[in-house]
């Protein structure tokens, strides 16, 4: 059970206490700027990273589920997930993660346009799916800010 929680906890950072999700969710775009730093970024890469985030996510929420009980905020993987999702397909810079950060905590916290429904759905699908629904939210709305922030330059 350790592996899973270690795992749902993206590797300890959802025991931090308050703010475990924001944290992960920026421990992520630290991630992806060094990733683009040392030119190993790719969006077939980042699409790769999202399926096996959604897929382990499902998974590991459903079993610390049984311990710790539904949604635990401890649980943060699902963040990643969303935060994956928000800079999917847009070019990797402080412009993108700083505004695609605000825009996925955002979706993620205030859950509106039936985001909320998706946690309704059981075990690790619920945990996930609410953070892959913010994500696309927010990697809409990240579009079209980039479109005109590059439009203007």
């Amino acid at each position: 059970m350790w592996f899973y929680k270690f795992i749902a906890t993206f590797f300890g950072v959802g025991y931090i206490g308050k703010g475990a999700g924001t944290v992960a969710a920026l421990f992520l775009c630290v991630l992806l700027h060094l990733v683009v730093k040392f030119n190993f970024y790719s969006h077939s890469l980042l699409l790769f990273f999202i399926a096996v985030v959604f897929i382990t996510g499902v998974f590991v929420s459903g079993k610390v589920e049984k311990s710790w009980g539904k949604d635990n905020k401890r649980v943060v993987i699902d963040e990643v997930l969303g935060m994956a999702v928000t800079v999917l397909l847009l070019p990797i810079n402080f412009f993108t993660l700083i505004t695609g950060f605000i825009l996925f905590r955002f979706f993620d916290i205030a859950k509106p346009l039936y985001i909320r429904r998706l946690e309704n759905f059981k075990g690790g699908w619920g945990v996930m799916l609410d953070d892959l629904g913010a994500g696309i939210y927010s990697n809409l709305v990240l579009q079209v800010l980039v479109y005109f922030y590059y439009s203007y330059l």
